[in-house]
């Protein structure tokens, strides 16, 4: 479980860390008195539960909320503030707890018992990619739908990655090889990424693709994979590769020889 708690009071978060550390000692938690930090790490982990102060400069805890659930519609936010003129808008963003502050250790066991979002729903993931055949991505089991075709050919280019950064160079080496200029290319890319972020934010799922300067990458642990799951699980996976992969991309033939070398030694494991 990942736990986020943001509070510009030193004194508050120092508290809310101590109940923390003794009621979930085995959850990854993120403490931050500053709450753009705290969006900027949401954006890399995926937050289940978030302690907020609703009164906080820069970005006021209530809009912190709502860009948390942007990232995770299933996220858990539990309010812990100095009064309750907030809990009319944190109700409206569905929150699991209002607090009013200092908030007691038993109070913020209790919200932890009974969150709105267990933990159990984390399971569940929105996004699936299927390499295994064509490719196709299915965001809340439809699929999904850009304005260009070479779009979704970088998001396949992205998973087939697994989660390393992927330069623009790398992007266009694998979409037009030697075809035509590369200044065009490069413009067409720009175009091409500003469409896979309209896209991504129109369903939400903004936190599914992690960009650095010049270069993208698809959080890994934000998706369901039927290549990730074979990768991982191996004989166990419910899905089997069979031969057939990203079938049509052309850059995708250079992985079938790692695949079915992959292959070959799972069924030689038989014998």
């Amino acid at each position: 479980m990942n736990i986020l708690a943001v509070d510009a009071d030193s004194a508050a978060l120092k508290k809310i860390k101590g109940i923390l550390t003794k009621n979930v000692p085995e959850a990854n938690c993120f403490y931050f008195d500053s709450s753009l930090s705290a969006l900027a790490k949401a954006r890399e982990e995926e937050i289940d539960v978030a302690f907020l102060d609703a009164n906080m400069p820069e970005l006021s805890g209530i809009d912190l909320g709502k860009y948390l659930t942007e990232l995770n519609p299933y996220v858990n936010l539990i309010y812990l503030t100095e009064t309750t003129d907030y809990a009319y808008e944190a109700m409206k963003l569905h929150a699991s707890g209002y607090l009013k502050k200092p908030g007691t250790n038993a109070e913020v066991k209790k919200e932890l018992e009974s969150l709105r979002y267990p933990e159990l729903r984390k399971k569940y993931k929105r996004v699936f990619a299927q390499t295994f055949g064509n490719f196709e991505l299915f965001v809340d089991g439809e699929p999904v739908e850009f304005k260009y075709k070479r779009t979704k050919e970088i998001v396949a280019l992205l998973v087939n990655n697994k989660g390393a950064q992927t330069s623009n160079g790398e992007i266009i080496a694998s979409l037009w090889e030697d075809d035509g200029d590369p200044e065009k290319k490069l413009s067409y890319l720009c175009n091409l990424r500003q469409d896979l972020q309209n896209t991504f934010s129109k369903l939400k799922l903004e936190g599914i693709i992690l960009k650095q300067r010049g270069s993208m990458a698809i959080a890994k642990d934000r998706i369901e994979c039927d290549l990730y799951d074979w990768l991982e699980n191996k004989k166990d996976s419910k899905y089997k590769y069979t031969g057939d992969y990203m079938n049509q991309y052309s850059w995708s033939e250079f992985f079938h020889a790692e695949l079915d070398e992959i292959s070959y030694d799972l069924e030689d494991d038989d014998f």
